[in-house]
Parts: C-alpha cells; structure tokens; sequence
C-alpha cells in the first residue's frame, strides 16, 4: 500500500484524506517542512498539498507527476469551452487590456489571484511579467462540478460552486440540482477529449451557453469538496506513479536549488 505524504499545513481535505488512508490501511505521514525523510526515498507514495509543495517533494524523492499541460484548456474544441481562451503572459495582457478578461496562471500555482480584471492597473505588479497566463472571456457559471477521473472514469463527483457560492448546505452536504446533467457531459467530454489517466476536471454550466469545461487540476493539490475521500486517494496513487505510456501528461520535475 502507499503511503500519502501531506505537507505541513492543517487543511480540513489534508486531515479527510489522512483519516480515508487509515481506513484504506495505507500509511500516512504530515511533513514537518519541505525537505522529504530520506527513507522515503524508492518507496510507494501519495503526494497531497499546495502544488509547489508537491513538485518540490517529488523531485527529492525522484517521484513523477501527472497533470494535464497549460495548452489542454484553449485546444478544446467550442462545444466544450463555449467562451474564448487562450495563453498569454501578464505583460501581453497588460499590454492589450482594454475591456474586463478573465486571468489565471497557466501553470495551476497559485501565484495570483484567477478572476476577472478590468484594467491593466488591476493586474499584479508582484509577479513576473513573462509568468504564462490562461486568458478567458468572462462568463456566468450557473453551477461548477469537481469531477475526479482515473484511467478515463469519474470515480467521485461533487458541487462546488453554485451562483459563485459554495455549494454547501447548512448540515455540511455538497448538493445542486444538476448531478444527472453534470455527469452526463462529464462522460461526453471523457468520450472525445483525451485526459490524463489521473485528473481533477471541473465542469460547469454557463448562463444561456451550456455545460463546458471549467478547468483541470492536478489531483495532488486539488481540493475535495463533496469527493469520496476513498476514491480520490485511489486518483492521488496513480497521478504520483506514472506508467511509461504516461510521458505526454508526465510534469518536468521541478530544478532543485533554482
């Protein structure tokens, strides 16, 4: 069995996955920093927390990661985007930025902030002008789903965001009316769509559009929402061990000491 190797930060979904593991009868072992025990080096894990944290531990154990490329969101045909996106840097954007655009990085790092701006002035002034961007046409989301996928099947699904909110009950349930709907294009998407064989994709519906693709996550830094805990640990084994016919979705590891 792996063992999941969370980072040293306390998240609810970090302290979920602990507990799924424990039932799973995998070990589990919360770091105390970013440096990786040196036993754990050539063994089976699991890697779950912040994504550079990830990256940073795979490299020193010489453990490869799964995770969809920057280009998969704009190379979607429309039917699955219904919107415009396409990659930039933030210097483009800042440089052509005359009416309100979606931002986020490229790279899935959480280095600033993914919404809508709508003026260069708007625009982060801390991050590197030549940082890849994702650039999307701003659009209502009716609804959002996290869908889970292995080896091409949803193994969890959950609601998360519902008119921008989240889609939490008062008793702590994750619900929305449109879980048949939502699944359904999920495994449309699945059918014509190449994906990694371990992903988080979110799916959603726009106002007066249609269901699209909202976004990939890697499943190492993705959070859990509604998600089978159990499942989504079953997506973390695969999406940190790689099979040799996994190359195109394999990440570079990260250079230590850059």
């Amino acid at each position: 069995m792996p063992t999941l190797v969370l980072s040293p930060r306390y998240s609810e979904d970090s302290k979920v996955l602990r507990l799924a593991a424990g039932r799973a009868g995998w070990k589990a072992e919360r770091l105390g920093g970013w440096r990786a025990p040196a036993r754990l080096r050539g063994q089976d894990v699991a890697l779950y927390g912040e994504p550079t944290f990830v990256e940073v531990i795979a490299a020193q154990l010489g453990v490869a990661l799964i995770d969809a490329p920057p280009s998969w969101l704009p190379g979607l045909p429309e039917r699955h985007l219904r919107r415009n996106v396409d990659m930039s840097t933030l210097t483009e954007v800042r440089e052509s930025l005359v009416r309100p655009v979606f931002v986020k990085p490229a790279d899935g790092r959480k280095g600033f902030e993914g919404r809508v701006y709508g003026s260069p002035a708007d625009l982060p002034d801390a991050v590197p002008g030549d940082t890849p961007v994702l650039v999307g046409e701003p659009v209502e989301w009716e609804v959002e789903y996290r869908c889970q996928v292995l080896d091409g099947e949803i193994v969890a699904m959950s609601p998360y965001l519902r008119d921008g909110e989240l889609a939490l009950t008062g008793d702590g349930r994750w619900e929305a009316p449109w879980d048949a709907e939502a699944r359904a294009y999920a495994e449309l998407l699945l059918d014509e769509v190449p994906l990694p064989p371990a992903i988080v994709v979110d799916v959603g519906l726009i106002k007066g559009r249609g269901w699209a693709v909202v976004e990939t996550n890697a499943a190492w830094g993705a959070g859990l929402y509604g998600c089978d805990p159990q499942a989504v640990l079953r997506v973390l084994a695969r999406a940190c061990a790689p099979a040799p016919s996994d190359g195109a979705w394999t990440t570079a590891p990260v250079r230590l000491g850059d």
